[in-house]
């Protein structure tokens, strides 16, 4: 019906445990109910809490599409959720737009379970439900608006920063560092909070998770920035390696020692024509003493099972296609023809040039 899927991760499935035992043991002692019935009662409530998470997700993913950005899926994961989208926002007005609409459907569904709380008799089921269910998206929509990757304040404050410097990249760095400096003070707080006494021993570690994650999400936005500069360097008819082509049945040993070390392995038939790339991983895993004995044949991937990348495409292009179908090694073609490979590997390195290279499988 959405057009795309929502997916529970693991995590989120512990989650709704702990919360139903938790709350389920504060309905038993606070409310006078019965074990099977409190924490029933404690499911419910958790069935509340991931639909609140779940139309949180869809205000970001339906604003999306309203401005023709495809949705891939929702994923409700142990602190939230994330929307998975086709492609970035085009503008600053349409990214800070799919980025606070998440927040304001947190606000309303906070506002309308507020009013309910206060209409509700208090000391009841239904009357408790609601205080939590408000409490928990008011907080919810605050902290998200928090400028700082990868919370959606900080999509908010890339957005300004993008439309008043031009440049989404050190705007997503300036936004995430911000995430950075947010999940320091907030462990700080934390910790000062814990000490005066007014959070539990559960709820510092709670909100430490959730710091945790903070810092680890602001690092990705950092490394993704990092490496979206480097886009324009990526050109695959620099970037493949060049090919040099064996016939069938050549022993492995025979065809890499024709082969010089930067080049590529592939199978051809009588006119030449490649048929296979030799897998890398495949070839490394053949002991040294068995390969004058084992043909290139066995450790290639025949042509029609390899990703194929076109040599005229950009760099963003590049990753992600990358990104749509994961490989270790993908054909460079030109027209019809088949030019090169490329290996992740040397993306990778080129990408990230401060992670340490990785060692040539030949």
């Amino acid at each position: 019906m959405l057009g795309f899927a929502v997916f529970a991760s693991p995590s989120m499935i512990l989650l709704a445990v702990l919360v139903m035992v938790v709350y389920g043991g504060y309905a038993e002692s606070e409310l006078g109910l019965g074990p099977v019935y409190a924490y029933a009662i404690g499911l419910g409530f958790v069935v509340c809490l991931m639909g609140s998470v779940l139309l949180h997700e869809l205000g970001h993913a339906l604003t999306a599409r309203r401005y023709g950005i495809g949705v891939r899926g929702i994923t409700l994961e142990l602190l939230g959720g994330w929307t998975e989208m086709d492609r970035d926002a085009p503008s600053p007005r349409v990214e800070a737009l799919i980025s606070l609409a998440g927040p304001a459907v947190s606000l309303v569904l906070g506002a309308v379970a507020t009013g309910a709380a206060f209409a509700l008799p208090e000391r009841t089921v239904a009357g408790e439900i609601a205080f939590q269910l408000a409490a928990s998206n008011v907080i919810v929509a605050i902290f998200n608006v928090l400028p700082g990757l990868p919370l959606d304040g900080g999509r908010a404050l890339r957005a300004v920063v993008w439309a008043v410097i031009k440049d989404r990249n050190t705007a997503t760095l300036v936004a995430a560092w911000a995430g950075r400096g947010i999940a320091l003070l907030t462990a700080f707080a934390v910790i000062t909070l814990y000490r005066l006494e007014v959070l539990t021993l559960f709820g510092v570690i709670f909100i430490l998770l959730v710091t945790f994650t903070l810092w680890q999400g602001a690092g990705q936005s950092i490394r993704l920035a990092r490496m979206t500069r480097r886009f324009p360097l990526v050109e695959l008819a620099a970037l493949a390696r060049p090919l040099y082509r064996v016939p069938s049945g050549m022993p492995l040993a025979e065809a890499q020692r024709r082969a010089e070390s930067h080049q590529s392995l592939a199978v051809a038939d009588a006119e030449g024509r490649v048929v296979a790339l030799v897998d890398d991983a495949a070839m490394a895993a053949v002991p040294a003493e068995r390969r004058p004995w084992v043909s290139v044949d066995t450790v290639a991937r025949d042509l029609a099972r390899v990703p194929v990348l076109a040599a005229d495409l950009t760099g963003e292009q590049v990753v992600r296609a990358v990104q749509a179908h994961p490989g270790a090694q993908y054909a460079v073609t030109a027209g019809e023809d088949v030019v090169g490979v490329l290996r992740v590997a040397d993306l990778a390195q080129l990408l990230e040039p401060r992670r340490a290279p990785r060692r040539d499988t030949r």
